[in-house]
């Protein structure tokens, strides 16, 4: 059975002790294999999606014993964008993971791989690691971007997941990312302060701008390094929007290399990126130890030749 014939008549869950606190739309991503994020969005404003025959918002939190109703779902979806990881992929993750205690997981995602199923990906980052690991409990306690690579959280326990969720709620969770950005960033720090506003294009895609309506947006970046080309930054978001490094380096005129949504409409005469240059290198948690992923050989090996183009 493929993706768009699964969900074709009416899916009941319930929701046990694992679940309790958790989204309602975070819930549907983890459990509707194959589903766009945008249907799934758009089937909750619908009130397709129902909790104890009441509608609920995106963000409705979910209560022990709570049943879901979600009515049928039809859509078209392209056998290509159907990406289903292999087990080989699921076991190599597991020598990926760079922080493990009886509470978090955080693994260096690569590049190209979702978090999680959904948008026309069968198989995430979460679904992998669940089969491989065995355990039934893994959940996501943040996202990064398909195409970028390095850290992410994972909690092992129900009140992992919502102490560390507090925490990034109260910005206690200091985050750094390697990024590769178009042209000489002439300050060597400075602080983006540009809010944020997420719309959908026609087709049901998510996107993000500059917007005075939008919700308050900080970055902290630093110049590492300079080329002729491009600079080297490590940027701080003190906000979690989503692409929010992306679009503020698109805002002062540093789109970041390979930025298909953000960046392709800046002329750039530089080495040609294979991805894009952003990578999650590290997480300073308090009570934990700080955890560090190095920058992966293709951004290093983009930088080497950046250095020889200088």
């Amino acid at each position: 059975m493929n993706s768009s014939q699964q969900w074709q008549s009416v899916t009941w869950f319930d929701v046990d002790e694992h679940q309790v606190g958790q989204r309602i739309d975070n819930f549907l991503f983890s459990r509707l294999k194959g589903v766009p994020k945008s249907r799934i969005y758009r089937l909750i404003r619908e009130g397709q999606v129902r909790v104890n025959k009441k509608r609920i918002k995106a963000e409705t939190k979910l209560q022990l014993a709570d049943q879901i109703r979600v009515a049928p779902i039809r859509y078209e979806q392209k056998q290509a964008d159907a990406i289903v990881l292999s087990d080989q992929f699921a076991n190599s993750l597991l020598q990926r993971i760079v922080y493990e205690d009886e509470g978090l997981l955080v693994v260096n995602k690569p590049s190209g791989i979702a978090v999680h199923g959904g948008s026309g990906v069968n198989y995430g980052l979460i679904e992998a690691l669940r089969a491989a690991t065995g355990k039934k409990y893994l959940e996501l306690i943040h996202r990064i971007d398909r195409d970028t690579s390095g850290l992410v959280m994972i909690s092992k326990k129900r009140s992992t997941l919502k102490t560390l969720q507090d925490l990034l709620r109260s910005h206690n969770i200091s985050k750094t990312y390697a990024a590769i950005v178009k042209g000489q960033v002439s300050l060597d720090q400075q602080l983006i302060d540009a809010p944020l506003l997420r719309y959908e294009l026609a087709n049901g895609e998510r996107r993000v701008r500059v917007s005075k309506d939008g919700k308050p947006s900080q970055t902290q970046w630093r110049v590492v390094q300079r080329f002729k080309h491009a600079s080297l930054v490590h940027a701080s978001p003190l906000s979690g929007r989503t692409h929010q490094i992306r679009v503020h380096g698109l805002s002062i005129g540093h789109p970041l290399l390979g930025d298909d949504k953000y960046g392709h409409q800046f002329n750039y005469q530089g080495p040609a990126p294979k991805r894009l240059c952003l990578h999650a290198m590290r997480l300073e948690i308090p009570g934990y130890p700080v955890i560090e992923a190095a920058m992966p050989e293709d951004m290093q090996q983009l930088l080497q030749q950046l250095q020889l183009a200088h």
